[in-house]
């Protein structure tokens, strides 16, 4: 049976506030000194066309129903031929993420600048809660868990009889890591915001391949099937008209 605790006053002055207090300076920290190491690019203009192309093309798919038959069909063909459409993307012209990177020095420093913002003050956080605050229970969360969070959320602590609503030192770090997107979307603002998790996917992948999107959206206007919507506004407004008349 899981055991009650009486977490000591002096556990949330000296570990809970002071590890929240310094995850939240650091990520400030770390969006201002990665914006200081940032280097000012002009965007690609062909990545601009290509991405205001797959635009309007959604923009097409999503109000296929309220334009005539004949203009669908006339724009659809100018999206999707086989000849010169816009979407379509010839065979052996699709660009390889990882080559146009590399062929790019500025783009591979871009993205080793933003990995080393990231890795090198989270490393050494880390190391810091690990050699003070190892082997706290920092909180207890309000409401009962399942066994399932207790590799979650008692990370560093090797009792199976504590209840699994107590939260270690360690694993309050990774919740802060993880977590704080919504208060950095306050203080630094909502396209500012510091994302670790978003960051930690774009380090397994390198660049954008447009030609995916093209490709996608292209195979999507080709399944649409159009009905034009506008001629049966009159029977549906009758039909509403009758049904609250009878």
């Amino acid at each position: 049976m899981a055991e009650d605790l009486v977490l000591d006053t002096a556990i949330r002055d000296w570990v809970l506030i002071p590890l929240s207090v310094v995850m939240v300076l650091i990520g400030v920290l770390r969006y201002f000194v990665s914006k200081l190491m940032r280097t000012s690019q002009l965007p690609d203009a062909k990545i601009i066309k290509e991405g205001q192309v797959i635009i309007r093309a959604r923009n097409l798919r999503a109000a296929a129903n309220f334009i005539p038959a004949k203009a669908f069909r006339a724009r659809r063909l100018y999206y999707t031929n086989e000849d010169n459409g816009l979407l379509h993307v010839p065979k052996g012209q699709a660009q390889n993420p990882q080559a146009q990177m590399f062929s790019d020095p500025n783009m591979a420093m871009d993205m080793m600048k933003k990995n080393l913002s990231m890795i090198i003050p989270q490393t050494l956080t880390f190391a810091w809660v690990n050699f003070f605050f190892s082997g706290f229970v920092a909180a207890k969360i309000p409401f009962p868990l399942t066994q399932r969070f207790r590799s979650m959320l008692q990370n560093g602590i090797d009792l199976s009889t504590v209840d699994v609503s107590y939260v270690s030192s360690r694993s309050w770090y990774f919740l802060n890591l993880f977590g704080l997107r919504g208060l950095f979307s306050l203080i630094l603002g909502e396209e500012n915001a510091t994302d670790d998790t978003q960051r930690m996917m774009q380090m397994s992948g390198f660049g954008f391949d447009p030609s995916k999107s093209l490709g996608a959206e292209k195979d999507g206007l080709d399944i649409v099937q159009h009905d034009w919507v506008l001629p049966k506004f009159e029977e549906r407004a009758e039909a509403v008209l009758r049904k609250r008349l009878s």
